[in-house]
């Protein structure tokens, strides 16, 4: 399966998967330039800005007036805000499943401080799972996947704890993002001899993340 992680963390969060579901749209339309025109339908999770850049979505809407957005309910006034046809919104429903062609959707139920999803994407063959910005994966299952697009935010507790600037911080970092050594643990259980994973929204230091 041909995959691109545009961006991943604070600084934005795009993710292409076989060249036409775009997964988040938290980043500037400069950096899909060279795939928009090649999407066929946009995830959203939830609203923050790193996830839901409202200029490059309206830019969307703009540039390709019969893309499809898809999402669940509480997104659905902010998409018709950016300019996006109500018809072109396809609204989901936590734990059913969406058939286009030979694409399948599920939402997944996250836990973060907003209203939040994952995605569960079944495409030419593959099973796909997408969940970032959630404190815990439990009770969600994904056997033998082929591929895990997982948070894993920061290390673990005492990575975090030695590198937060508050105990605030800290505080909301473990109630909102899942650390890596959580990730690895559902990992294990879930995925097969042949499955691919990638550690999404990784925590970037602000030198870092001014200079992008």
């Amino acid at each position: 399966m041909h995959y691109s992680i545009i961006n991943s963390g604070s600084d934005g969060n795009a993710t292409v998967v076989e060249n036409t579901i775009l997964i988040d749209c938290g980043v500037s339309f400069k950096k899909l330039k060279d795939c928009y025109k090649d999407i066929k339908l946009v995830l959203l999770t939830h609203i923050h800005q790193d996830h839901f850049n409202k200029t490059t979505i309206k830019r969307l809407a703009q540039e390709r007036p019969t893309l499809k957005f898809g999402c669940c309910e509480w997104l659905v006034q902010e998409l018709i805000d950016c300019g996006v046809d109500k018809r072109n919104i396809h609204v989901y429903d936590i734990g059913k499943r969406y058939k286009y062609d030979l694409l399948k959707i599920a939402p997944i139920k996250l836990y973060h401080d907003v209203p939040q999803c994952g995605y569960r994407i079944f495409i030419n063959d593959y099973k796909v799972i997408y969940a970032t910005d959630t404190n815990t994966l439990e009770g969600i299952k994904a056997k033998n996947y082929d591929y895990y697009f997982i948070e894993g935010n920061y290390e673990d507790e005492n990575e975090l704890h030695s590198r937060a600037y508050n105990d605030y911080y800290e505080s909301r970092v473990k109630r909102t993002h899942l650390s890596k050594e959580q990730a690895t643990e559902w990992l294990l259980k879930n995925m097969g001899d042949n499955s691919v994973y990638c550690f999404m929204h990784e925590h970037k230091n602000r030198e870092r993340e001014e200079e992008i």
